[in-house]
């Protein structure tokens, strides 16, 4: 069976048990695939990358109810950031 990994770096467990930051280390600041019998068992993703996918997915999600708002039939409201 195929599976679809979604990291550049892989290392399998035994590699991550042997030398855990050194793994970290070995995707340069992205997530790395942890395998486990050659199939992705889960992510190493380091601090800042996490962070920064926390700080997109919020972006999303408020983007996606300002589009609600401007979707609810009212007319928009002009403002300058001065009066908020």
């Amino acid at each position: 069976m195929t599976h679809r990994i979604l990291a550049e770096t892989t290392a399998s467990i035994s590699e991550l048990k042997r030398n855990p930051m050194g793994t970290v280390a070995a995707g340069a600041g992205l997530p790395v695939a942890v395998l486990n019998r050659n199939e992705p068992a889960f992510y190493c993703v380091p601090a800042q990358a996490y962070e920064a996918l926390m700080d997109r997915l919020e972006d999303l999600e408020l983007n996606d109810i300002a589009d609600a708002r401007l979707n609810d039939g009212k007319a928009p409201l002009k403002v300058s950031l001065d009066e908020l």
